[in-house]
């Protein structure tokens, strides 16, 4: 690994960048026929852009995604591209689009008479617009080599063709510098040049009082506002913010070294992943000068922003969190890609910034359009409203969860995949979307464990109890009463699953297919605070026996992404519960941070020192365990310290 210093990735770095889906002719046919058609025309000419796939690089590495096709694993068509039946009368698609303004997939039925379709509708999604958040979160979430420009000649130098790095023979070293970095002289022009020094070098290179670092790192991990951090550690909030960054920065090098390298070489035989949303209030903030009684239109103050976390649910070893949030992007960009393509006639769904929650600018009605002037005032009022307030935007959550899915698959090696969620179409269709091929060959399930969340403690533990004394009571009816709690579990699942299924079997022309049923069932141990849950399965369970299906739903629980849930909510200010207003009528988030770049900072830190430095203890008597949850999962010997992220010790 080099041990060059290092950056944060920028938006205009090349480590990630999306091959445009449309050719030149076709931008120019746009131009063309924009202003001779009307809008609906327009848009139904173009959507043959709907199942095309769209290429993309990563560290030049090309990739391809294409995820609209039927999104049912009970159907025949699902994870199946776009297709015309040329051989067949009257040459039949797999798929028709419907809806007005938001355009659903229909499925066709078969024409072939090869399984059985639903008549599934699928929600349409823009494609560009997914490879566009994937190249987001990669940039992200990626650091590269600081590579200055030198110039270590004098003009007219004969040796300008040298540097010291594929020549040092050339050159004088003349020591270092107060920041330890390597002085060279030139031999023939007597110029002196300084070079960047290594990480180990200089851990303070462009930034002062390096010695409250690991200080730094435990106030923002242990629930420390930013001004009284500030007070304590006698620094200005802008370099608090400046070290944030530079922590974030330090986190990602250490992934790169322990989390990144160890994934490439590891491979697991069966993940169970557990996934779930967490909400936080974003504080809308104007930007400075654009107060007053002149700029009277306001924006909500106050927005709803996602944050999408799996974490695998053994070791409880967070694999992925990203904010919903494209906190680069400008409105400048958006109206020269509404201009460029000509997206205010397309459907919303096919432009290239649909996952965004202003995808176009507005523009002035041409002749034939079904816009009224006042309609495009209102409109264009909105979209400039919001150049006012903090830079960036929000991201619709299902194309974060999609990307974040897809970087997911890439990341890990598994030969199975197990994903527990809640009943959140949100994260359901990703996971359908992105792990098609795996689902469609049995390699991947697909479970739901639902709660009542409205319920009190009081009740939950009511639950609780009220659980494990019918299973006490059905073991003895059963005459199984010495198992433990857990085979009695067991036991009584099974008895379940032969009465009652989660798909049921409709017999269409004398043949049997099954469909999703929607019919959960009890998960027969309830936990302690969330009383009883509900167990279902979305993906084709059929093939299986109810006794490995019975073990299988013993494993469904939320316990891995709540806990790191909690501890954001325990740790990070910036991302707590709102609090009650001195008054008591309202809530108040005067924690809640006005950027969601720090909001990605924090939690990219807070997961590091989770997986690497938070040890808790699982397992009774001689089994009890203290470790990490990277050493659960096998990529760490040893439990970290901060002192090891920010140092690399």
């Amino acid at each position: 690994m080099s041990s060059k210093i290092k950056r944060l990735a920028k938006k205009e770095d090349k480590i990630a960048e999306v091959i445009c889906p449309l050719t030149d002719e076709e931008i120019r046919q746009r131009h063309t026929d924009y202003p001779l058609l009307a809008p609906n025309i327009f848009a139904k000419k173009y959507r043959h852009i709907l199942y095309r796939p769209v290429n993309f690089l990563i560290h030049g590495i090309p990739h391809e995604i294409q995820v609209n096709f039927c999104n049912n694993p009970y159907c025949s068509w699902y994870g199946l591209d776009q297709y015309r039946f040329e051989d067949v009368p009257n040459k039949p698609y797999r798929y028709r689009l419907k809806g007005s303004e938001s355009k659903d997939i229909r499925c066709n039925p078969s024409p072939i008479r090869q399984g059985i379709t639903w008549g599934c509708s699928t929600n349409v999604i823009s494609n560009w617009s997914v490879a566009e958040e994937i190249v987001r979160l990669v940039k992200v979430n990626s650091v590269l080599e600081w590579l200055p420009s030198y110039n270590f000649h004098r003009e007219g130098c004969v040796n300008n063709v040298y540097t010291p790095f594929n020549s040092s023979g050339y050159f004088y070293r003349r020591g270092k510098s107060s920041s330890t970095s390597q002085k060279w002289q030139c031999k023939v022009c007597k110029k002196m040049t300084n070079t960047l020094p290594a990480i180990r070098e200089s851990f303070n290179y462009h930034q002062k009082r390096n010695d409250i670092l690991p200080s730094f790192a435990l106030q923002l991990l242990n629930r420390t506002p930013v001004k009284r951090t500030c007070e304590i550690l006698q620094i200005s909030p802008k370099n608090y913010y400046h070290k944030l960054e530079w922590l974030y920065r330090r986190c990602l090098e250490f992934l790169e070294r322990h989390e990144t390298k160890a994934f490439q070489t590891k491979s697991f035989d069966k993940l169970w992943i557990n996934t779930d949303q967490f909400t936080y209030y974003l504080n809308n903030v104007r930007r400075h000068g654009q107060g007053g009684i002149y700029n009277d239109d306001l924006e909500d103050l106050i927005f709803q922003t996602k944050a999408i976390v799996s974490a695998e649910m053994k070791s409880r070893y967070v694999l992925r969190s990203d904010i919903a949030y494209d906190f680069d992007v400008t409105l400048e960009q958006i109206r020269e890609d509404t201009l460029h393509f000509r997206e205010d006639h397309l459907y919303k769904e096919f432009c290239k910034n649909t996952r965004l929650r202003l995808p176009i600018c507005p523009q002035p009605p041409i002749p034939n359009d079904t816009e009224t002037e006042f309609e495009y005032e209102t409109a264009l009022r909105k979209f400039n409203l919001r150049e006012r307030y903090i830079g960036g935007l929000h991201v619709n959550a299902t194309y974060t969860t999609t990307a974040h899915y897809w970087l997911l698959k890439k990341m890990v090696k598994s030969n199975e995949w197990m994903f527990v969620t809640d009943f959140d179409h949100a994260i359901i269709n990703p996971i359908h979307r992105v792990f098609a091929p795996e689902i469609r060959n049995g390699y991947a399930h697909h479970f739901i464990h639902r709660i009542m969340r409205e319920k009190t403690k009081k009740q939950a533990y009511s639950e609780y109890r009220e659980a494990r004394k019918y299973l006490r009571y059905w073991g003895d009816a059963n005459e199984v009463s010495s198992c433990s709690l857990n085979e009695l579990a067991y036991l009584y699942l099974v008895d379940v699953l032969r009465g009652k299924k989660f798909y049921e079997l409709v017999d269409i022309d004398g043949v049997k297919y099954p469909k999703w049923a929607n019919q959960p069932i009890n998960h027969p141990l309830p936990s302690i605070d969330e009383g009883w849950s509900y167990l279902d399965c979305t993906t084709d369970i059929s093939g299986y026996r109810e006794e490995e299906l019975a073990r299988m739903l013993l494993n469904v629980n939320s316990h891995a992404s709540n806990a790191f849930l909690q501890q954001i909510r325990r740790r990070l200010s910036i991302l707590e519960r709102p609090l009650l207003t001195a008054r008591g009528e309202g809530k108040s988030y005067i924690y809640a941070n006005i950027n969601p770049r720090y909001a990605q900072y924090a939690l990219t830190i807070l997961r590091t020192y989770y997986n690497f430095c938070f040890a808790f203890r699982t397992g009774s008597g001689e089994n009890r365990v203290l470790a990490t949850p990277a050493q659960r999962l096998g990529i760490a010997k040893k439990q970290y310290n901060i002192e090891d992220i920010i140092y690399f010790k």
